[in-house]
């Protein structure tokens, strides 16, 4: 039986959800329904890209996609911190974590417009 390899970066993006969802969950309830549900939606849409990158043939506007809705997230949660919904150790993690997303994502997008060249 042949091993099925996952990208690295979908085992780190599926993490780091995980981890971003215990958090969001815990925002105030007068943010839960505005600021949580953004932050929420824009890395479950960031996951979904990922997956449909993996499975497509043009892969550069999907993953162009994926690294303005990272840098979307990144200002969602400065916002979340400024407005104390998430400490700071918690928000530095959480840019460290979609930094090291944003790197995967370069690598693989240069490696597809390298091939369409």
């Amino acid at each position: 039986m042949a091993k099925i390899e996952i990208p690295t970066l979908f085992v780190h993006w599926e993490e780091f959800l995980g981890w971003l969802l215990d958090r969001t969950e815990g925002f105030p309830k007068r943010m839960r329904f505005t600021l949580s549900n953004r932050i929420d939606n824009r890395a479950i849409d960031i996951f979904e890209r990922i997956v449909e990158a993996r499975y497509n043939r043009n892969r550069v506007p999907l993953l162009t996609a994926v690294n303005r809705d990272l840098e979307t997230l990144r200002l969602l949660l400065r916002l979340a911190n400024q407005r104390r919904a998430i400490d700071n150790k918690s928000f530095s993690y959480a840019c460290a974590q979609i930094d090291v997303a944003g790197r995967m994502v370069g690598g693989w997008l240069r490696q597809q417009q390298a091939t369409q060249s």
